[in-house]
């Protein structure tokens, strides 16, 4: 007779709950039974009062360069500079109208002018730095700089970002640019910004922020087009803190103030809104992770947490994965990494099985107990929208709607779409009357794109699974459907970790196919051993798992009828890859239609093996 599993590390959160409405025509209305708790819809306010009430507590924190010691601000210190930078912003006309544009990844002072222009009432608008270091155009970042109209831009490094900023001078000739190491000629010292004097006009500025002022400018993925431009009220970055104090156990005040070790970006939802604006609620220390899940830089990551101990630590499944390997050689780095953790949180992405099991190994054989891994659903325009909160054994769910916002299921063929309303849900993108005409449903309600299902429609409080993307689903050639947004991960799952991602192919044709990007770590390792050859055998080797994974898949709706291996990466300035790395299936398919073409031709090409 098997044992029972240990039991999980306690998460204290509240029990699933929620109120299902289900109307004739097969919509369902889904919200959080739990009220979200009342927070000040000003983060202005939110992170005086925290400066207030710990000064001398460590907020952020960063290593000096070569991986030298951490320095950082104490909240007092946040307080005293974001106060400084603030008496600048207004100094020199910056207001409501006048958002300042930061275009370098994160940093101490990128926490600070983000935290002077709350004060201040100016947006901030960071992007993606992969717009001005990896794009050869320049074409996003200009766009971004266009639709904002931005007086000034901060990149930390500015000789770094010299083509970039020498682009953006030359659109407009005035910009104010704010570097930290002089570079180039003429930009101004940040030192500078923060040895301003605050006087009363900050406070009056502070007072005068409303629930509608813009908090910031985010910016979508460009995955179909162009980022769109979705302004951040005080009011919907506020709502997603009060949807998640809503499911907590206790206050804030009787909790420990979270240790978090964050490397996600800035420019994005997860790390710029929910966790940035969560340790601030929360009176935390944030650690500035400089590495990031990929070869050569994940083990900055791990050096880091040899010395911080996070209470939570969220990422996209790869830097689990990557994590994963390390502790299982690594006695020293499990022990700290689950000496005080009590959640992990996955996004992106639907963490595997296996990955699941050994995720949970580690921590049982560290602690004796399961940790609870949970994740949060939602996209730049809506913040946070569902979120598992509750301990589960298994991963692929994406929760229940948070306290505040409504979910709305809309049949849509043989999915169902979601939709969202709440004050969490951005009221339309940025000067695009179009665009806003098409996001929204006679009701009000946001359209994501997305479609979820219940893991039990018999008892909804088990939650709701991802069902992939409404419109990339297709019909073969036999009239079966295939749904991209599922098979597309178990696939990558299924050749873990000898891909990094793929395509779904087979639009009208009789068989499903892959084209398949290689992973940088896997070819590194193929080619070292097996020189030239080392492409051919890596091929072999991925067409073997997918012929394991055909072995169970079941129809023709998941089964892989051939796979193409990929050797040039997928294009930032052609809008094939997003700046979070996610790769956009319809621009794939058509710049890639040669390679698609090659599947079902029946052309003997290198790197083409049909799966049995």
């Amino acid at each position: 007779m098997a044992s029972s599993p240990p039991p999980f590390t306690r998460l204290p959160q509240k029990p699933p709950a929620a109120v299902v409405e289900k109307r004739e025509d097969g919509t369902v209305l889904i919200s959080s039974s739990h009220p979200p708790a009342q927070v000040p819809a000003n983060l202005a306010e939110i992170f005086r009062d925290r400066s207030e009430a710990h000064p001398d507590r460590s907020f952020i924190l960063q290593r000096q360069p070569g991986h030298g010691p951490w320095r950082g601000v104490t909240w007092g210190e946040a307080r005293a500079a974001a106060d400084s930078i603030a008496q600048w912003l207004i100094d020199h006309g910056h207001g409501q109208d006048d958002p300042v544009m930061v275009i370098s990844g994160n940093s101490l002072e990128h926490a600070l002018l983000m935290l002077g222009c709350y004060t201040a009432g100016v947006p901030i608008a960071p992007v993606s730095a992969a717009y001005s270091l990896m794009s050869q155009d320049h074409a996003k970042l200009l766009h971004c700089f266009r639709k904002i109209g931005a007086k000034a831009v901060f990149a930390k490094e500015g000789a770094l970002h010299a083509a970039a900023l020498a682009r953006l001078r030359e659109e407009l000739p005035g910009l104010t640019v704010i570097t930290c190491d002089g570079s180039p000629e003429g930009a101004v010292d940040f030192v500078e910004l923060c040895r301003q004097v605050p006087t009363p006009a900050v406070e009056k500025r502070r007072e005068a922020i409303t629930a509608d002022t813009v908090g910031k400018y985010l910016f979508t993925s460009g995955s179909t087009g162009m980022p769109k431009c979705v302004p951040q009220t005080h009011d919907m970055m506020s709502t997603v803190i009060a949807g998640q104090e809503g499911l907590a156990e206790q206050p804030r005040d009787s909790r420990e103030p979270p240790v978090i070790l964050e490397w996600m970006p800035w420019s994005h939802i997860s790390a710029g809104n929910i966790s940035f604006n969560g340790v601030t609620w929360s009176g935390g220390t944030l650690y500035l992770d400089e590495g990031k899940p990929i070869p050569g830089m994940f083990e900055t990551t791990i050096r880091n947490l040899y010395e911080v101990s996070p209470t939570g630590f969220g990422s996209a499944p790869v830097a689990f994965a990557m994590l994963a390997d390390a502790m299982e050689q690594d006695e020293k780095l499990r022990s700290s990494f689950f000496a005080r953790v009590i959640s992990l949180g996955y996004g992106g992405a639907t963490l595997s099985d296996d990955l699941y099991a050994r995720i949970q190994a580690l921590a049982i054989a560290e602690t004796g107990k399961r940790i609870p891994i949970t994740t949060m659903y939602g996209a730049t325009e809506t913040q946070g929208i569902t979120m598992v909160h509750w301990e589960i054994d298994r991963v692929g769910l994406i929760g229940l709607p948070m306290p505040g916002v409504t979910l709305k299921l809309v049949p849509n063929g043989q999915k169902m779409e979601v939709r969202v309303k709440g004050s969490s849900v951005t009221s339309g993108y940025k000067d695009d009357p179009a665009k806003n005409a098409e996001a929204f449903d006679e009701e009000g309600f946001y359209k994501l794109g997305d479609a979820a299902r219940f893991l039990d429609e018999d008892d909804p409080l088990q939650g709701l699974v991802f069902d992939g993307r409404v419109t990339e689903d297709f019909k073969l050639s036999t009239g079966t459907w295939v749904s991209v947004g599922t098979l597309r991960p178990e696939v990558v799952t299924a050749c873990s970790p000898l891909i990094q991602d793929c395509v779904i192919t087979g639009q009208d044709r009789e068989f499903i196919g892959v084209l398949a990007w290689p992973s940088p770590a896997a070819v590194q390792k193929y080619t070292a051993k097996n020189g030239s050859a080392g492409l051919a055998i890596l091929a072999r080797d991925i067409a073997a798992k997918l012929a394991e994974f055909n072995r169970t898949a079941g129809g023709s709706s998941r089964r892989i009828g051939k796979m193409l291996l990929l050797t040039d990466p997928p294009s930032l300035d052609a809008g094939e890859i997003t700046d979070k790395g996610y790769v956009n299936q319809a621009t794939s398919l058509a710049r890639r239609d040669a390679d698609v073409r090659a599947i079902y031709s029946g052309e003997k090409r290198a790197l083409l093996e049909e799966i049995p």
